[in-house]
């Protein structure tokens, strides 16, 4: 190599300063996609360090390890996730739309180029002792929800209707998470709609109360 094409190989990239909290975003969308790329417990934090193009003592500056980043990012997407759900709920008077809106958007969810959904469902943290509280939270947020439709329509005991709601949540994570494993996926608006014509065969049992007909048991 000759002394001119020594010097003018670039040097590495030093990051740019930044104001705090935008530096911390910066962090934690670089902590997903190498948590997307290498799962939980095969990132490090020089890997993140790495991607975001900055030292460690900087990373550390921010989050006390990988654990912390891990749980400041599943926190950040599980409620963005509930808060699609909810105004999804809440988009229609109409439960056969309603049902439909819902799945669609926890379809929508999964299919974010972002792969975010790989924190919330494929990290292997589920049994960690600070991600499982974190998970039933958002499941049952999400199911008391459904269950004060289902109790507002159909005069349905509240402890029947979030056994439903669980029922409904739990049915569509299982559809959407397979749905994102296959490699050759349905479209995702057939998808979405399958889901929601299942849910709402079983959903459709429990008639509004304002039809005067008591829900068989």
């Amino acid at each position: 190599m000759t002394q001119d094409e020594t010097i003018s190989t670039p040097a590495p990239q030093r990051a740019k300063r930044m104001p705090r909290e935008m530096r911390r975003r910066q962090l934690l969308d670089c902590a997903l996609q190498v948590f997307v790329a290498k799962g939980y417990h095969s990132a490090s934090m020089d890997d993140i360090a790495d991607v975001a193009q900055v030292s460690k003592p900087v990373l550390y500056q921010h989050f006390p390890g990988k654990h912390e980043l891990f749980l400041d990012l599943l926190d950040s997407h599980l409620g963005q996730l509930e808060q699609m759900l909810t105004q999804a709920l809440g988009s229609t008077e109409d439960n056969k739309e309603r049902v439909s809106a819902t799945m669609t958007a926890f379809y929508e969810f999964i299919s974010r180029e972002d792969e975010a959904y790989r924190l919330l469902f494929t990290s292997g943290m589920d049994n960690d002792e600070a991600v499982q509280p974190r998970m039933d939270r958002f499941h049952d947020n999400v199911a008391v929800a459904i269950a004060e439709v289902i109790a507002d329509d159909t005069g349905q005991p509240m402890a029947e209707a979030t056994l439903l709601g669980h029922g409904l949540i739990g049915m569509v994570t299982s559809a959407a998470r397979h749905w994102s494993r296959l490699s050759e996926r349905p479209d995702l608006d057939v998808s979405s709609q399958l889901t929601s014509r299942l849910a709402w065969r079983g959903i459709s049992g429990f008639p509004r109360e304002q039809d005067g007909v008591v829900p068989t048991q």
